[in-house]
């Protein structure tokens, strides 16, 4: 009886050093005591939030949306969803709600900027209306390039998956000139009418809201398009010309952050699917009208075909 007696005198000697032990953890913030670093991690991950986008790259398909969204990350308060979303213009994802798109988001914290890329949502009518939806304040970055070196990077992109599935593919020059004349109906060309596009983003959006990136110029010198990019973002100035070096061997910058590179993947800078010279020339002043609607709206124009 004696010996039960103790025993459960011990019992709750320990439970009450246990709590003690608890209680200080809890009003320190757990300071008290040391902290592995798996723990630590799980402290400061329990720290950031899932948050819906601040910014959005909405395209253009093949005009460097990729190489846009590495280099904004390499800015220390954005963080980017590392894959195509594709939330406002597929039915299936959006009909799951902004919860789902939420968890697709990266984890941030306070005062970090989420930034998002899906190319299809420019050239998708029922966008522009279902991101006013979601945030009439979100900033939109909208990445253009020759529209006629766009279009067969497009094909490009599309010939390569289907050679790799082994499928048929038809060349380049059928699909897009019929009986002598451009086939408007060619889908890679329509998404090349960005002055289309454009209309509908802007019956919805104000101009202000809308940065445009010069997709040849991000090519061949990235900084000052970063530059322009960090002003509209509101962010301040932390990306800089160390952060990029030529690669030769493929062709195009890479990037520079904290003693790491990192190139694109190869599918970047593949070679472009040939296309005669005349074709090229009937597909450049194809665009000379579409250009000049889409450059008067822009308030700006570029050096394309």
């Amino acid at each position: 009886m004696l010996w039960t007696v103790i025993l459960a005198l011990l019992v709750l000697l320990l439970l009450q050093t246990q709590l003690s032990v608890c209680l200080r953890e809890l009003r320190s913030g757990g300071s008290s005591s040391p902290v592995s670093s798996s723990s630590s991690s799980s402290s400061s991950y329990n720290a950031t939030q899932q948050r819906l986008p601040g910014a959005i790259i909405i395209g253009v398909r093949k005009g460097g949306t990729r190489a846009l969204l590495e280099m904004l990350n390499l800015h220390p308060d954005v963080e980017v969803a590392k894959a195509e979303v594709h939330y406002f213009n597929v039915e299936e994802h959006y009909r799951r709600g902004l919860a789902w798109y939420r968890a697709q988001m990266p984890f941030t914290l306070p005062g970090q900027l989420t930034v998002e890329k899906t190319p299809g949502y420019f050239a998708s009518p029922q966008v522009p209306a279902r991101v006013w939806d979601m945030n009439p304040a979100v900033r939109l970055l909208l990445i253009v390039r020759d529209p006629a070196e766009r279009l067969i990077s497009d094909y490009t992109q599309v010939l390569h998956n289907r050679l790799t599935r082994h499928k048929p593919y038809q060349p380049l020059e059928e699909l897009l000139i019929n009986k002598g004349h451009i086939d408007p109906g060619y889908k890679a060309l329509q998404r090349s009418l960005y002055h289309q596009h454009l209309a509908r983003w802007l019956e919805v959006f104000p101009r202000e809201q809308i940065h445009v990136v010069d997709g040849d110029a991000l090519i061949q010198d990235p900084f000052p398009e970063l530059r322009k990019a960090e002003r509209f973002l509101d962010l301040p100035p932390r990306i800089s010309p160390n952060n990029f070096y030529y690669n030769t061997t493929k062709g195009f910058f890479c990037l520079l952050s904290a003693g790491h590179d990192k190139c694109l993947d190869e599918s970047k800078g593949r070679p472009h699917a040939p296309l005669s010279t005349q074709a090229f020339k009937k597909l450049c002043g194809y665009f000379r009208k579409p250009n000049k609607l889409f450059f008067e709206m822009m308030g700006r124009s570029f050096s394309w075909c």
